[in-house]
């Protein structure tokens, strides 16, 4: 099946399987940022935004995304969710972290200063197997202080 779809700002035209995972559309395109874990959508580590909603692009199929605007990691703009990750080692190995960073800004557009519990509960839809999530949580924190005090 022919599709256009909007990946990260640039227009994409493809022929694709109708059963392709989006995951897999984009690694193929050369956008590895978007992890593919377990492929049933339990572990998060696939998470982006679709038409600004995030979604776990394992349970997606390309052809879905006919006409629609996908934004991985890779187009992402989070700077200073990113460097508090860093700054707070909330990523380790690296495999969930841009599926976490997705989440952690979905989180944060919708709920501009969450509790600590409300963070966990955020990212609790995301598997990490290294930093034991305390260093997430410190890190998701930091940032909802940090955007408040700009506003």
């Amino acid at each position: 099946m022919n599709i256009t779809i909007t990946v990260n700002g640039e227009p994409m035209v493809r022929s694709v399987e109708p059963r392709l995972s989006l995951v897999d559309f984009l690694r193929a395109e050369g956008l590895t940022g978007t992890h593919a874990g377990c492929e049933h959508g339990v572990c998060g580590a696939c998470t982006l935004q679709l038409n600004g909603q995030t979604v776990r692009s394992c349970l997606t199929f390309a052809v879905q995304c006919d006409g629609q605007e996908v934004t991985t990691i890779e187009g992402a703009n989070f700077p200073d969710l990113q460097e508090a990750f860093i700054e707070n080692n909330a990523l380790q190995c690296g495999f969930c972290t841009p599926g976490m960073l997705m989440t952690a800004n979905d989180l944060l557009q919708e709920n501009s200063s969450p509790t600590r519990d409300e963070i966990r509960e955020a990212i609790s839809s995301n598997y990490c197997r290294c930093t034991g999530y305390q260093s997430i949580v410190d890190a998701v924190e930091q940032v909802a202080k940090q955007r408040s005090e700009v506003a």
